[in-house]
């Protein structure tokens, strides 16, 4: 029971940590911000998305064969890439504390609960289905090698989806509450940088899943073992397009922080 424990306790961490990440990010910009009600488009996104992958996971088990669907992850990472290098940009430009006080004693409540909550859902929608749909395929896997073991996996199984549950609940009460103890410039920069970096990653994975199927050429420039391991593609192709994205980001912020000062001298 143990090995199958172990196994899917770190299936379940790892693959949910990154969609935890995104969720806990603008859950706890939200509550930092004062609009900790527009929490609830999150949590929407993100059942929809659990129910959504497990749809999507039979649907690759019962028509594939259990057989991974390059294509389809492939847009839906490119599609969760662009709404967070979006969000990203959105939050950078407003990390200005008095400026956003300003804009919200100038919303109507009605206004606030028309602010395209489906943005907020649809991040929170596809960061999880892309972590949750591998990782009912991978918690199968796993179960299919306990059984051809001779022994039952479901209890094992459960012992780990609940520590994995229970650790990645303790990091996300983590993230909100540590937010709240920040001055706001800082919780709008961090959350911004993190969502960039995810999307450069999510970028980098999607060009990989192309690659896969033929449509991009695959330029391997020799990563460590350990950084493609890690998730990251090691071709030209997705460090030139993720290279180029973050100079541009870095020069964007830059001008920025200049207009900024200039404004405040």
């Amino acid at each position: 029971m143990m090995p199958v424990a172990v196994e899917s306790f770190f299936i379940v961490l790892r693959e949910g940590l990154e969609a935890l990440l995104v969720v806990a990010a603008l859950a706890a910009f939200l509550q930092r911000a004062g609009e900790g009600h527009r929490r609830v488009a999150l949590l929407w996104g993100s059942l929809a998305a659990l129910a959504g992958s497990a749809g999507a996971a039979w649907i690759f088990y019962a028509f594939f064969g259990g057989a991974h669907d390059d294509l389809t992850e492939a847009i839906v990472m490119s599609v969760a890439a662009v709404l967070l290098l979006y969000v990203s940009g959105w939050l950078w430009l407003r990390q200005d504390p008095e400026g956003w006080k300003r804009r919200l004693q100038a919303q109507t409540e009605q206004a606030l609960r028309a602010d395209r909550p489906w943005l907020l859902a649809g991040i929170a929608f596809l960061a999880v289905f892309r972590e949750g749909a591998e990782t009912i395929l991978f918690l199968h896997a796993a179960m299919a090698n306990a059984e051809a073991g001779a022994q039952s996996g479901v209890p094992g199984m459960l012992l780990g989806l609940g520590g994995a549950g229970l650790a990645l609940a303790l990091i996300y009460l983590a993230m909100t509450k540590l937010a709240l103890r920040l001055p706001l410039r800082p919780v709008f920069a961090v959350t911004s940088a993190l969502l960039f970096l995810l999307g450069l990653r999510f970028i980098g994975g999607a060009l990989l899943e192309f690659q896969e199927i033929g449509w991009l050429p695959y330029d391997d420039v020799g990563l460590p073992a350990w950084a493609v391991q890690a998730g990251f593609n090691p071709t030209i192709q997705a460090i030139g397009l993720q290279a180029t994205l973050l100079l541009a980001a870095g020069l964007f912020a830059l001008l920025q922080g200049r207009q900024r000062r200039r404004a405040m001298a």
